[in-house]
């Protein structure tokens, strides 16, 4: 039996909120130990957000390799080795993960290898191999076990032939043609990179549009973009079976009332995640779950006391960055309880100012309401647009095909939403964020200077335009 350690804090789940959440927690003095079953740095860090952007710009190599004469140059033969390039991003993922061991033993948390589950609302059991490694007392928890992909009975992966991300980032070759359920960022981007790289690709999506969380206008123009590009895309289709042979995969479709077999060698199941709160022990606390999700309040505290839950076991959106800031929250609220932080500088999360990020050819980039919503909710609204064809800078770059658009409260001036699509619009889209933070009106925006020749004038120019005073169009 393992000897009962005791900490002020102990994370469980090391992803982008839990190990934030304990290097923030050390900084306020409290000690902090933290707990993760497989790597350091979580799913993003190892099978999401950074190895998927890391193939995403190989791709974006190849795609400009097949387009040098545009820049004036010219290639007999240009070729790539598939392995090497699914090897890169699985190193850059093992140099990352080696860094956050690095931050942990900077900011002195300890960490512990294995799979926790609670005992009580103050203790867990962590094991490993099917044996206990270490007991844990602590004044609190954060729960941050995150999420994995969701599985439809039917339609489960099978590792070989009908993939997850986790296949999807580690085949052992390109397939020649693959089908992509589901077109949230998730999807969209594993078939924007398998289409740069010569597979031909279907997206199969049962909404009205691809990428339903984003502007709709700003949804239709990546679907023309996709489909320029050779991606074929159904909508209004519902995935009905899936049948796999020696060397492909039949899918059963319903559109329209129809039933369509489509044939691909892979299928990629990217139909949103799964929130891992089985077999933690939570039965043996007072923490309380909804739509398979744990019950917090603004600050991340759970309905037991000394129990705080963080990332995509709460809520949506799931994303690297909103949980990553909510281990901040979380870990100066626990401070703030043990007298080491002060509680009126600790702020609930606005959900409306979280970014949502698309890495595909072109990027998608939002924040805030659609133009929908903002109608939806009856607000006066102006809007902005301004063309990359417009722009200088984007034309210099051989990127002319994109799109800023801006949403104001015609009343106010508020900022209420920003929708881009075009190269290097996850960049731009930080520049909104600060100004819906900050409380920005359209009078602050216009009177910021931008610097020039540069694709960020666009954000200036789309402001202008919803006032009647755009210059380059």
């Amino acid at each position: 039996m393992a000897d009962l350690q005791n900490f002020d804090l102990c994370v469980i789940g090391a992803g982008p909120g839990g190990y934030v959440a304990a290097i923030r927690a050390s900084q306020l003095g409290l000690k902090v130990a933290i707990v993760e079953a497989n790597h350091l740095g979580g799913i993003c860090l190892n099978w999401g957000c950074i190895p998927t952007k890391a193939l995403l710009k190989s791709s974006e190599v190849n795609h400009l390799l097949h387009n040098l004469d545009q820049f004036g140059f010219s290639a007999k033969e240009t070729k790539f080795d598939f392995e090497k390039i699914v090897q890169r991003s699985r190193e850059v993922s093992k140099k990352l993960s080696s860094g956050i061991a690095g931050l942990m033993k900077k900011n002195k948390v300890t960490v512990i290898d294995g799979f926790a589950k609670f005992n009580s609302s103050t203790e867990i059991s962590v094991e490993k191999d099917q044996k206990e490694v270490a007991k844990i007392q602590a004044k609190y928890f954060i729960v941050a076990t995150g999420a994995r992909a969701r599985q439809i009975k039917g339609l489960q992966s099978d590792g070989e032939n009908i993939w997850t991300y986790r296949e999807a980032m580690t085949p052992k070759k390109l397939p020649k043609s693959l089908l992509v359920v589901g077109s949230g960022a998730i999807g969209v981007e594993f078939a924007s990179f398998y289409r740069n790289m010569g597979c031909e690709v279907t997206i199969v999506e049962m909404m009205d549009n691809i990428l339903p969380v984003e502007d709709e206008e700003i949804s239709k123009l990546a679907h023309k973009s996709f489909t320029k590009q050779g991606i074929k895309i159904l909508t209004n289709a519902g995935l009905k079976s899936l049948k796999t042979g020696k060397n492909e995969v039949v899918a059963s479709v319903e559109i329209a009332g129809k039933i369509e077999e489509l044939k691909a060698e892979k299928v990629i199941m990217a139909v949103g995640v799964v929130a891992n709160i089985e077999n933690i022990g939570l039965e043996k606390t007072k923490v309380k779950t909804e739509k398979n999700s744990i019950k917090v309040n603004g600050y991340l505290e759970t309905d037991d006391a000394n129990i705080f839950a963080i990332g995509d076991v709460v809520s949506a959106p799931w994303l690297a960055h909103k949980a990553s800031h909510e281990g901040i929250i979380a870990a100066e609220k626990i401070a703030s309880k043990l007298g080491k932080f002060d509680a009126s500088k600790i702020h609930p999360i606005k959900k409306e100012n979280i970014p949502g990020c698309t890495y595909s050819m072109p990027q998608i980039a939002s924040v805030g309401l659609t133009e929908k919503k903002a109608k939806e909710l009856g607000k006066n609204i102006k809007i902005g647009r301004f063309p990359y064809m417009a722009n200088g800078k984007a034309i210099a770059a051989g990127e002319s095909e994109g799109l800023i658009k801006v949403i104001f409260d015609e009343k106010t001036g508020e900022l209420l939403g920003a929708h881009l699509i075009g190269a290097e619009v996850t960049e731009m889209i930080q520049g909104f964020v600060i100004a819906k933070q900050a409380e920005l009106c359209e009078e602050d925006l216009m009177h910021t200077i931008f610097p020039h020749p540069t694709m960020s004038e666009m954000m200036h120019e789309a402001v202008l335009d919803a006032y009647g005073k755009v210059i380059h169009i």
